[in-house]
């Protein structure tokens, strides 16, 4: 806040004039260092800037390549899904037939195992000795014996033409599975190649990410320093702006001081004129004698003409 000018001499007012002059430089001077201390920071926080995007780049590669290689292990994992899919199929279609073939083998076993001989022979003596039990004149107790043994004979003829029918069954059945046993399955060194490449662009796809955790550890610090180095700038920022509005505030306080002496030089020119013109009066009156500074005062103000 400006004094009161009007009670202030010509000596007050100059003093205040260097003095808000001083406090305006040592301001400035103050403003300055604040600049430089900021810009040294500023230098080394682009450069850790600069290397954080370069690490962050470096990340986003990575992370690229290792998508690609997972991408490329997944492609190598679904073939062998599929090629161990299709042999286990074709196992189990193997098992299947075999355990079919071998049921019609036990089923055919039993049934020849009752009817201990051909449906030939069977039948042969089925018929002869139906026709001796239908025909010929026996006696009872042979009679029973012989029908004892025509429906012993029945079930064994019975048994051979269900072992013939379970036969046919089992010669459909070898002829069926001829193709599945024939269907090569044995895909396990196709698996195994398979299975290493899968093992090989896995074993790429950790080591890629591991390198992106250290090179995102790296950007993370950076950008953390980033962080730390603007937090501690901002105390030194914050007093820019409190010193540029003093300082602004001092140069309109010394502009008013500068306006007052301007005010007072202006009357004490004036009054210098006033008296060399009247001085410059006296020696034109008298003697005529007069300097170019006093024909310069005269014809300025009217007092001299040609």
């Amino acid at each position: 806040m400006t004094d009161d000018l009007s009670n202030m001499s010509e000596k007050e007012l100059k003093n205040k004039v260097n003095d808000l002059r001083t406090q305006i430089g040592q301001h400035d001077r103050e403003l300055k260092s604040i600049y430089k201390e900021l810009k040294l920071h500023r230098t080394n926080m682009d450069d850790l800037k600069t290397k954080r995007n370069e690490l962050n780049s470096q990340v986003k590669a990575l992370v690229k390549k290792a998508r690609e290689a997972k991408s490329k292990r997944d492609a190598f994992n679904e073939k062998i899904a599929s090629l161990k899919s299709t042999r286990n199929e074709i196992q189990d279609n193997k098992r299947q037939c075999s355990s079919e073939i071998s049921e019609l083998k036990s089923k055919r076993d039993d049934l020849n195992k009752i009817s201990k001989g051909s449906v030939e022979t069977l039948s042969k003596s089925y018929v002869a000795d139906l026709d001796v039990f239908v025909n010929a004149d026996i006696p009872l107790n042979h009679e029973i014996d012989l029908y004892e043994r025509l429906l012993s004979m029945k079930e064994r003829l019975d048994a051979a033409f269900d072992a013939n029918e379970v036969h046919q069954e089992l010669i459909q059945a070898y002829e069926s599975s001829k193709e599945v046993f024939d269907t090569h399955a044995d895909v396990g060194d196709e698996i195994q190649g398979l299975a290493e490449q899968s093992q090989k662009y896995h074993l790429e796809m950790i080591d890629i990410y591991k390198q992106v955790d250290e090179v995102r550890k790296e950007a993370d610090l950076a950008h953390s320093q980033i962080t730390a180095k603007f937090e501690a700038t901002a105390p030194i920022r914050e007093r820019i702006d409190p010193l540029k509005e003093k300082i602004a505030h001092l140069r309109e306080e010394l502009d008013v001081y500068l306006e007052k002496l301007n005010e007072i030089n202006l009357e004490k020119d004036e009054k210098k004129q006033e008296e060399h013109l009247e001085s410059a009066k006296e020696k034109l009156d008298k003697n005529g004698r007069l300097s170019l500074e006093d024909l310069k005062v005269l014809m300025e103000k009217g007092d001299l003409k040609f």
